[in-house]
Formats: structure tokens, sequence, C-alpha cells
């Protein structure tokens, strides 16, 4: 009993270190035969843009071959990837999305 009131316990608190979750760039790209109307209404309806938003992406992306649609956590930017293609598909366009981490970020 004497041999637990002379020893000292140090109880450390370990601090743990959350990592933030990683962002995903959602771009839209450029190509040659999905209309320009087409690619407005995916920005309105999958990415929740503006009218005029979706114009100067749409626009973007004509000119410079890519444009950002917008920055997400990976399921939502997935889901968003998903949806457009599926609507491209279904409407018969090779319209074509895709994710890249956001800079900054470790994958």
């Amino acid at each position: 009993m004497s041999d637990l009131k002379t020893e000292e316990q140090v109880l450390t608190k370990e601090k743990l270190k959350l990592k933030k979750p990683a962002k995903y760039r959602v771009v839209i790209l450029n190509d040659d035969y999905t209309p320009m109307e087409f690619v407005v209404w995916i920005l309105r309806v999958v990415f929740y843009r503006t009218q005029v938003e979706s114009e100067q992406i749409m626009l973007q992306a004509h000119t410079t071959g890519k444009a950002l649609c917008g920055v997400y956590s990976h399921d939502i930017a997935r889901t968003k990837v998903n949806e457009t293609h599926m609507l491209a598909e279904e409407h018969g366009h090779p319209l074509h999305c895709q994710m890249e981490i956001e800079e900054g970020e470790e994958s």
C-alpha cells in the first residue's frame, strides 16, 4: 500500500490533431459537341448557380478548356460529377467534368 502512495502517476493528456477533410474542385471540361445551353442548364440544376454565373462558367470552359464549378467535400463532389455525367448521357451529350484535389490539400 505504501508503494501506491510513494509512486506518482503522471497522466499525460494526448492531443489528437484532427485533420481537416480534403476539399475537391469540380471542373467542367469543354467539348465541341455539347450545346452551350445544356452546359448552362447543368450548372443551374446540379451546381445551383445563377443564370449569370452559369453563363460565365460556361464561357470560361469554352474559351480556356475548363472551368471551376465549385469546391466540395469528397462525397458531394463525387455526387455532382456522377449527376452531371448521368444527365449528359441521358440527353446524348459527351459533357464531362472531373474532381481535382484543392491546392494545398493532401490526398
